[in-house]
């Protein structure tokens, strides 16, 4: 049996939790949109065409912000295509995804599926084929308030209140050359700072986010964001960071991996501050973590990075991957390393929300259902309230390959002065063994425990086991047992490869 001996103090804080922490993307891909959150004509869609089924389990996930239309799809979008009488909008080539777009749903349908589902829109702009005109005339028609030429549009297009959009992403990954409209690190930074002066003149009270690197291992990564933030500082709120992980060399290496988004996360921290001193800037730029999850692009690629379909087909099947057990613990963890550096990660979004490496599945006019993944987010985003925690830990380690000694047992922790509630996440990474947990509490007062939940592999379930249509409940949390608080310490046991989240209500 694994051991592990933690150590929290309520006046040991690492910052307080963001709320937009806990986000999703919707991308123009695959079927993340149609027969995703869109499928007039489904039984259970309204009478905007919004699925649901899809609704109500997007509403018990309860991501706080949704990054659109992109992504990939954004580079090559015009967002004029989706705007006014559906039957006049046109088709269109996306290049990123050789598919068709039929701009059925748009701008105003986002923004009205967004409210109904209780989340904050996040709005990309094409800086890829497009630039600086085109980013000001969809500020001002979303956001203006009326009398003018694109707001009076909005409002002939049926929504007289503008939409009130705060989050804008200035393009998406414009570091990678699969990216339609690929861009030098000089010349992005330049135009994003161009564009992002614009936008504000027409609504000061927007937040930016800059385009990082797309991932860590990008040949650029670092020298990427010193040269944007340099040429943009003054313009932007936010710099962004991607990664996507899948298991390739074994599910030690594979549980360990939020280990390499810690580093990652420390990185970017170190870079964008690195610029502030330069540059003697009095702000601070913080960090959008706006797409991460697990990916296996390994099993989808078909030449390059990312996967494209040959027949232009609408709305295909793409990246539809099936999340286990393992998956669910990996993405557990990689919410605690997010968690962890709340203080300077300001918003992420796990992307993406349905079917396309999704949260959520759906079946075209059939059923919905939950993944394995979405349950730490959920259980994480209902619990994490209040300080996060500065959790120092010792125990023991094993060998994680690339990522070197990992722990067995990855933490992370809340408190909630003002609700009373200190809540720690707890993933065991050991295959077959339990491992025993002991925390202890500094300053918290006299504690009960709440209703403790695990999820793991149940009775005649191993690793690999997920939900699908016709199993849609086989992974979940269940209740876990054994929570105890003697003398100032709390103990649990966490069952092999498992992910726990431990309430604790002030008496």
């Amino acid at each position: 049996m694994a051991r592990a001996h933690l150590s929290v103090g309520a006046d040991f804080t690492a910052g307080t939790v963001p709320p937009r922490l806990f986000g999703s993307f919707v991308e123009h891909m695959g079927r993340g949109v149609y027969t995703g959150i869109f499928e007039p004509g489904h039984p259970s869609a309204d009478e905007r065409g919004f699925r649901g089924d899809v609704l109500d389990r997007v509403r018990e996930i309860g991501p706080t912000v949704v990054r659109y239309p992109g992504g990939n799809y954004v580079s090559g979008h015009n967002w004029e295509d989706g705007i006014g009488p559906v039957a006049d909008r046109p088709r269109r080539l996306d290049l990123a995804w050789r598919t068709i777009e039929t701009n059925e749903f748009g701008l105003h349908e986002f923004v009205h599926w967004a409210r109904a589902a209780g989340t904050e829109p996040m709005m990309a702009i094409n800086l890829g084929t497009r630039g600086v005109q085109e980013a000001l005339d969809l500020v001002e028609y979303a956001n203006h308030p009326g009398g003018t030429a694109w707001s009076d549009l909005r409002r002939r297009n049926g929504d007289e209140d503008p939409f009130g959009i705060r989050l804008w992403c200035l393009g998406n990954e414009m570091d990678g050359p699969w990216q339609v409209g690929h861009k030098t690190a000089a010349e992005y930074g330049r135009l994003a700072a161009e564009a992002g002066r614009a936008m504000r003149l027409v609504d000061p009270s927007i937040e930016l986010v800059a385009c990082g690197s797309s991932h860590s291992a990008m040949p650029t990564f670092g020298e990427w964001e010193r040269t944007v933030l340099e040429l943009a500082y003054d313009q932007v709120d936010y710099i962004s960071a991607h990664t996507y992980y899948e298991e390739t060399d074994g599910p030690g290496e594979f549980l360990a991996k939020a280990v390499d988004m810690d580093s990652y996360i420390e990185s970017v921290v170190a870079t964008a501050d690195a610029v502030r001193a330069r540059g003697r800037h009095r702000k601070r730029i913080h960090v959008s973590f706006d797409e991460w999850n697990v990916w296996y692009q390994s099993r989808h690629r078909s030449g390059g990075i990312h996967q494209q379909t040959d027949d232009w087909a609408v709305a295909p099947r793409v990246i539809e991957d099936e999340y286990s057990v393992t998956d669910a613990v990996v993405v557990a963890t990689m919410l605690h390393a997010l968690l962890r550096h709340g203080e300077r990660v300001r918003i992420a979004c796990q992307a993406q929300l349905v079917n396309v490496i999704g949260m959520v599945r759906s079946e075209p006019g059939g059923a919905a259902w939950t993944q394995t993944v979405a349950h730490p987010f959920r259980v994480m985003r209902e619990h994490a309230r209040g300080q996060i925690l500065d959790v120092r830990a010792r125990g023991d380690h094993y060998d994680a390959g690339r990522l070197g000694d990992a722990p067995v047992v990855d933490a992370a922790g809340t408190w909630d002065p003002d609700g009373g509630t200190l809540a720690l996440f707890l993933a065991n990474r050991d295959l077959t063994e339990p491992a025993e947990v002991r925390i202890a509490l500094h300053g918290f007062g006299e504690l009960r425990p709440g209703r403790a939940e695990v999820l793991t592999a149940g009775p005649g379930q191993d690793r690999h086991t997920g939900n699908n249509e016709t199993a849609p409940e086989a992974v979940g949390m269940r209740p876990l047992d054994g929570v105890r608080i003697e003398g100032g310490e709390v103990s649990v046991t966490l069952p092999p490869l498992s992910w726990a989240a431990v309430p604790l209500d002030v008496i």
